[in-house]
């Protein structure tokens, strides 16, 4: 499947399924309040395709602009009631009690809370193959290194928490940074069995965000051995006389640990001669390789650089594990990897306000759709867990405290509690221009963020 058209269909799918869900919790606890629903719409904008069903003929509708949606209900405020007769009086929205008010807004981002812990209990009840929590050798001056762990050490549980996997790892290791809190970690050692190791708060502390936080820590997945595998016909691989099945060991006289560590040496080696030594039927062999030099765009770069290409394939094995839970475990912790996310977002949230993280982490849906093709392209496991990430995101930006959005709306009916009057006409118009104001800024700043790393 080519990529860009794998990219939009999955970005369809994926916010085009939030979307709905989300406006079906508002439609559904409307219906169930006797509020009388108007128009269901997927997308905002002019109408391109409607249909009415029911009993109150509501219109399901397509809008032009595939950004969000929203469910039209009898509201006072925004259409002329007063040739309605009781009945449907009695339906409006506004004549509702503020609970049944508060019920029928929270609703959507509930919905999609709800389907983030179905989707994620989902995975964890029919098994998820995922690379096994065992850590490479910590780069030195690191506090991985400094606690004396070593590569193969397998992590069994962090602050008394179990890990059954690499993700479970990673997020336990973002989690203690984002807290700032140390980290107790229970490691299995081959040979030596199950040791405990502390990694100190200062490690976590003094971590920033935008970084791949387990490297600066020192914990990084354990990679395989560089093994050759396809090699393209005339590449610098098969012109040093390299087999497929030929595991790389040493280059120049440097023992190579990994695939990682091998791939890093080739690319800053173009048209260097390297002497390579590999392991071919149980006997060290050494190949001369010079590898090709290739004009790449590399990470952190601001254009194309020269690197080093042997047009070869590393096909080493990963130490995988499959993470497996029964019905209730998988929905308990479905449920607590949903507040973690949320707790996490906030505190990612709060550190922007207050200027201690940049807000250039704030993306949109061209990020989205990037991370949607990827996911894709990596399996339907990678993709649902996405999904399921992004609906949760989804719920909880709902829940800001903006006028235009479900939680400024959940503010006024709040204070509507607490003075036991609603809010002024005067106050609402207000503050929904600046709620306005302040969410097209924030749109604006995502889609700049996002042209700027794609760019």
């Amino acid at each position: 499947m080519d990529d860009a058209f794998r990219t939009i269909l999955a970005t369809i799918v994926c916010l085009g399924s939030l979307i709905i869900i989300h406006e079906l919790g508002h439609y559904l606890v409307a219906r169930w309040c006797g509020v009388k629903v108007l128009r269901f719409s997927v997308g905002m904008g002019r109408i391109v395709w409607m249909r009415r069903f029911g009993k109150d003929q509501t219109e399901w509708a397509i809008s032009a602009i595939p950004l969000g949606g929203y469910v039209k209900m009898l509201d006072a405020r925004e259409q002329d009631v007063s040739d309605l007769p009781a009945e449907d009086l009695a339906r409006e929205f506004t004549r509702q009690n503020v609970w049944k008010r508060i019920a029928i807004v929270a609703a959507g981002p509930l919905a999609n809370f709800l389907l983030a812990i179905a989707l994620y209990a989902g995975l964890y009840m029919s098994g998820v193959r995922e690379p096994a929590a065992r850590i490479a050798e910590p780069a030195q001056a690191t506090a991985a290194a400094a606690a004396g762990l070593h590569r193969g050490d397998l992590v069994k549980s962090v602050n008394g928490e179990p890990v059954q996997g690499w993700s479970e790892l990673r997020w336990a290791i973002i989690q203690s940074a984002i807290h700032k809190e140390g980290m107790a970690l229970v490691i299995e050692r081959p040979g030596y069995g199950k040791l405990r190791v502390a990694l100190p708060a200062e490690a976590a502390g003094q971590v920033k965000l935008e970084d791949d936080v387990p490297a600066v820590i020192g914990l990084e997945l354990m990679r395989p051995p560089p093994v050759i595998g396809i090699m393209e016909q005339g590449g610098a691989a098969q012109r040093a006389g390299m087999l497929q099945g030929d595991v790389v060991v040493a280059v120049d006289g440097q023992q190579i640990e990994d695939d990682r560590a091998f791939v890093a040496e080739v690319l800053r080696s173009p048209g260097r001669k390297l002497v390579v030594t590999v392991l071919r039927d149980g006997r060290q062999q050494r190949l001369e390789l010079t590898p090709d030099a290739v004009e790449d765009k590399q990470a952190n770069s601001k254009g194309l650089v020269t690197v080093g290409k042997i047009k070869a394939a590393l096909v080493g094995p990963v130490d995988t594990i499959v993470v497996h839970y029964g019905p209730l475990d998988a929905v308990a912790k479905a449920t607590r990897q949903v507040k973690e996310i949320c707790t996490m977002t906030v505190r990612i949230l709060g550190r922007m306000i207050t200027l201690e993280l940049s807000p250039k982490h704030i993306t949109g849906v061209l990020t989205i759709a990037q991370y949607a093709g990827e996911t894709a392209k990596m399996g339907a496991e990678p993709f649902i867990a996405f999904v399921a990430f992004i609906s949760v995101s989804l719920g909880l930006m709902n829940l800001l405290p903006i006028p235009v959005l479900d939680g400024g709306h959940l503010l006024y009916y709040s204070l509507e509690v607490l003075t036991g009057r609603p809010v002024s006409e005067r106050f609402g118009e207000m503050a929904q221009r600046i709620g306005l104001g302040l969410l097209v800024s924030l749109m604006a700043l995502a889609i700049f963020n996002d042209l700027v790393r794609l760019l």
